[in-house]
């Protein structure tokens, strides 16, 4: 069975060929990506596609059983689009089964809203696509808040509008274990998983550092509209907008999911004390 990873030369792309590699023979495993070279370390075989562009996905699938679509990270309204181009090549190319990465979240308002209402669309396409398929929903992504650690040291802790509400977490590491799972078992057909670890509150999140950095940060709730204008001050309008709305969501409970991990995978997700215990 030959197996392909888009977006090969991202982060997840090359954890999840890393993992692949230990699971499956590397000689049956492609990466695609649009710049190769990107790629060319990873010790499998590269081919170019680039989302959008059709016809280089059915000629980059060819020979390929099983193909995992990482999402594109373009605005959401071009991300539709490019993603029924991979999708349009695969089934050209004779791809017999299609796993997409899609993201947990709230379907209609608040800024995040729209990312995910174009991962629904997709998740919609892959399903009438004709193809055996599997969509996993990403939970957020922890690696941010451990980039951050030294901001939230000189804050004192964090702080923002998430309230007690609970986030379905997750780590790059476990995301790419699990799409190398969905990728090579063909028992997950026509299954949807959340993709994440035990859901946490910020005050949580904040007990974990505290316990593994010996600090005493604290939690602080701060109001909806200037935690966005604070966001947008500092990484632009429509970052900050999306970053904003993430919390916002967090507090109104659409994170707060029940994790699939270990139907997907056959085993629990990482503990955060565990993830913790590592900074």
């Amino acid at each position: 069975m030959k197996l392909a990873v888009t977006a090969a030369s991202g982060q997840l792309g090359r954890a999840v060929i890393d993992h692949l590699k230990t699971l499956h023979p590397a000689q049956h495993i492609v990466g695609v990506a649009r710049t190769p070279e990107k790629a060319v370390d990873l010790g499998v075989e590269i081919r170019t596609g680039s989302y959008g562009d059709r016809d280089a996905f059915e000629s980059a699938l060819r020979g390929i059983d099983a193909v995992l679509l990482i999402s594109g990270n373009d605005a959401p309204e071009k991300r539709i689009e490019q993603h029924r181009a991979v999708i349009d090549g695969a089934r050209a190319a004779g791809v017999r089964r299609f796993v997409y990465t899609s993201v947990q979240g709230p379907e209609q308002g608040g800024g995040f809203a729209e990312i995910v209402d174009s991962n629904r669309r997709t998740e919609a396409d892959v399903r009438q696509s004709g193809l055996d398929w599997v969509i996993g929903r990403n939970g957020i992504y922890i690696e941010p808040d451990l980039e951050y650690i030294d901001s939230y040291k000189r804050l004192g802790g964090i702080r923002n509008c998430a309230g007690d509400g609970g986030c379905a977490y997750t780590t790059r590491a476990e995301l790419a274990f699990a799409y190398a799972c969905l990728l090579r078992d063909s028992s997950h057909d026509g299954k949807t998983y959340n993709l994440s670890g035990r859901p946490i509150t910020q005050s949580e999140l904040v007990g974990f550092m505290n316990q593994a950095l010996g600090t005493e940060m604290t939690y602080e709730f701060v109001d909806p509209e200037r935690f966005r204008q604070d966001r947008i001050a500092e990484i632009g309008d429509f970052y900050g907008t999306v970053v904003a709305g993430i919390y916002e969501a967090i507090a109104a409970g659409a994170f707060d999911n029940e994790s699939d991990f270990h139907a997907a995978t056959g085993r629990e997700h990482v503990s955060w004390s565990d993830v913790f215990s590592k900074i």
